[in-house]
Order: structure tokens, then sequence, then C-alpha cells
């Protein structure tokens, strides 16, 4: 949705962070939203090589997206997978059930990325207009 946001969709990017999901390749650590949103915001305003120059904007953008991210996450106790999903991914049959039961806690995922997601919508439109000032 992002890259989507700042005319910048790469299927290969995509790719690239397919392993974000279940808190980083499924160990339960940093929520791949998070990850993802923050990626996003580095896509927008840093460089593809070292012969070019980042925007330092990319620090506090960044910033307040996770800022953002730990108000959404304090009522599971952290920005880590395992907190938010409270599952183990480890464990096939409790992620069965986070996949095949409605009353999971994957509801409570849903509901975090669609609302990190909506932060990070009007982060990114801020950013382009400002942007197109310069």
């Amino acid at each position: 949705m992002g890259l989507e946001k700042i005319n910048k969709y790469d299927e290969n990017v995509i790719a690239a962070v397919g392993t974000f999901g279940g808190g980083i390749a499924s160990s339960g650590s940093v929520c791949g939203t998070l990850l993802g949103a923050v990626a996003a915001v580095s896509s927008l305003h840093s460089r593809g090589s070292l012969d070019e120059k980042e925007n330092p904007r990319m620090w506090g953008v960044s910033n307040k997206l996770i800022k953002q991210f730990d108000t959404l996450t304090e009522p599971y106790g952290g920005r880590n997978c395992r907190d938010i999903a409270r599952i183990n991914w480890s464990d096939r049959d409790a992620v069965k059930n986070y996949y095949g039961n409605p009353e999971s806690t994957r509801k409570d995922c849903v509901q975090l990325v669609g609302d990190l997601a909506f932060f990070l919508g009007t982060l990114l439109e801020k950013e382009m207009a400002r942007l197109e000032e310069i």
C-alpha cells in the first residue's frame, strides 16, 4: 500500500519483504507491519546507491511512524509479533487456528495493519506534498 501511495510499487520489493510476517520469519520478533511501513518511508526518502543523497527527513518521519505504532500496540505490551498475535509460530496447530478461526488473535493483527496503513498513508501524502513544494 505504501509503495503504491508514493508511486514506487515494485514486485521485487514486495518479494523482498515477504519474510517480515510473523515478526521476521515467524520468529515472533518485531511486527512485520512496522518493518514494512518503515521500508515504505525509506523508499521515499532514502537512496538507491551511495552516490545519491538521502533526505534526512527519513529519520524523523520514521520516528513518527514508530511512535504511532507504539501507541497502537500499547494494549498488547509491545511491538513484537509474539505480544500482539500471542502465538507460537512454531506450533502448526496454533498457526492453523490463527488463520482458520475468525475469533483468533488474527483479528487484532488485521485491525492493527489497517490502523497503521491509514496512518502511513496520511504520513506519506504529507511527505509527497512536501517534496512537490521543493
